[in-house]
C-alpha cells in the first residue's frame, strides 16, 4: 500500500517564500549601499575636512594681491576660477570603440572624476562620421577637484613638457578664460605608458570670472601658471 504524501499548507509556504524574498532584497540593498558609500579607484571620495593648498593660497596671497593691483574695494570683486574643462578627441573611435574606453580611463586617472562620453552632433560624410557616434570624452572639474588638478598641472605636468618656454598669453579668449592645447597626455604622471602607448592630444580650458584677459592672466600668474615672458628688443647697433 503506497504511503500518503504529507499535505503542504500553501499559506505557510507562501509566507516562507515572502520572508526569503524580503531577506534577499535586504541583502542586495546592503551590498548596494556599501558600493555607493565606499567607492574605490580614482573616483573615490575625498576625506572629510580635506583642504586643497591652492584654496589657502588664493585666500591668503592671491586675493589681497589682486585687490591691490586692480584697486578693488571688496574681496567679492576679485576674479577667481569657477571650473576646468578637459576634452580628449578620439577620432579612431569610429573604427575601434576600445580606443574610446582607453581615453576614458586615462582621463579618469588624470582628473580623478568619471568622464562623460561626447557624441557627434551631425553627420559628416567626408570624415565617415554619423550623428550620435561617440567620438570624445569630457570632464568638468569644480571645487576641490578643480584646485587639485590645477596644482598637479602646474607643479608636475608643465615641467614635463618638451621644449617648454611658457604658456602663450594669446591663448586667452578675451574674457579671461585660458585655453591650452596639449599634443600628448603623457605629461601627466598618472598615465600608464604600457596601457596607453599612443599619445593623445587634449584641450584644457580654465574658466574664470575675470571678464578680461588682463585680470585673468594676473589671477593665473599669481596662482603659479608659468606664462611666456615678452621678448626684450635689443637696441640696434649704431
Amino acid at each position: 500500500m503506497a504511503k500518503e504524501t504529507p499535505k503542504v499548507n500553501t499559506k505557510d509556504q507562501a509566507k516562507v517564500n515572502k520572508e526569503q524574498f524580503k531577506a534577499q532584497k535586504k541583502e542586495q540593498h546592503q551590498v548596494k549601499l556599501q558600493l555607493t558609500e565606499i567607492p574605490k579607484g580614482p573616483v573615490a571620495q575625498l576625506p572629510k575636512g580635506y583642504k586643497a593648498r591652492m584654496i589657502d593660497l588664493y585666500r591668503t596671497s592671491v586675493q589681497p594681491a589682486l585687490m591691490k593691483d586692480f584697486d578693488l574695494s571688496s574681496p567679492m570683486a576679485c576674479p577667481k576660477m569657477t571650473k576646468i574643462v578637459i576634452n580628449i578627441g578620439v577620432s579612431e573611435a569610429k573604427e575601434n570603440i576600445q580606443a574610446l574606453d582607453l581615453a576614458k580611463e586615462d582621463l579618469m586617472l588624470i582628473s580623478g572624476q568619471n568622464p562623460q562620453v561626447r557624441k557627434a552632433k551631425k553627420s559628416i560624410s567626408n570624415f565617415k562620421l554619423r550623428e550620435g557616434m561617440p567620438i570624445a570624452v569630457r570632464v568638468t572639474l569644480r571645487g576641490i577637484r578643480m584646485y587639485e588638478f590645477f596644482d598637479r598641472f602646474v607643479s608636475l605636468s608643465v615641467p614635463r613638457m618638451r621644449d617648454f618656454q611658457g604658456i602663450d598669453p594669446r591663448f586667452f579668449d578675451g574674457r579671461g578664460n585660458l585655453n591650452i592645447g596639449l599634443k600628448e597626455h603623457h605629461i601627466f604622471p598618472e598615465v600608464n605608458m604600457e596601457k596607453s602607448p599612443k599619445a593623445r592630444g587634449m584641450n584644457i580650458t580654465f574658466v574664470t570670472t575675470a571678464g578680461d584677459d588682463k585680470k585673468g592672466k594676473a589671477l593665473l600668474e599669481y596662482m603659479g601658471m608659468p606664462f611666456k615672458k615678452p621678448e626684450v628688443k635689443k637696441p640696434a647697433a649704431k
